[in-house]
């Protein structure tokens, strides 16, 4: 008798944990940025808070995993050291705009929350940078603009 309550009590707890898994799995990975928390929010990099919504960044993993930056260089610098399968990837613009990484470049900024100089504007602004162009001085140097 007892034998049977234990294996009815593991099939139970079986059963939640498959509920679990598909509820929180029904939703899938994420395709729009996700709020953020400003200056609550700490960034994936540096640990710092992410407070500047002008020099921010998101990434989403393939997994699901919401990772927040406070800085250009901070999300080039995380992407680079993990290598992290990226499912998708903003960075934050003017107002409340997000760019996508594949419409974003770059422009020179004087004073950014870690000092990349970065700025995210819309591909084709007159004197930025491409990703890849930013993502090369990054492989080479080691260092940001």
């Amino acid at each position: 008798m007892r034998a049977r309550g234990l294996v009815l009590g593991a099939a139970v707890a079986l059963v939640a944990a498959i509920v679990v898994v598909v509820v929180r799995g029904a939703g899938g990975v994420p395709d729009e940025p996700q709020p953020v928390a400003w200056d609550q929010a700490v960034c994936g990099h540096c640990h710092m808070h992410v407070g500047e919504p002008r020099f921010a960044a998101q990434l989403i993993t393939d997994a699901g995993e919401v990772v927040n930056f406070d800085d250009v260089g901070c999300a080039l610098r995380y992407l680079r050291e993990r290598r992290p399968a990226v499912h998708r990837l903003w960075f934050h613009g003017e107002g409340d705009a997000w760019i996508a990484a594949d419409r974003a470049a770059f422009v020179a900024a004087p004073r950014t929350p870690m000092g990349s100089g970065l700025m995210a504007v819309e591909v084709g602004t007159p004197g930025a940078r491409g990703l890849d162009d930013v993502e090369r001085d990054l492989d080479k140097t080691g260092g940001l603009p």
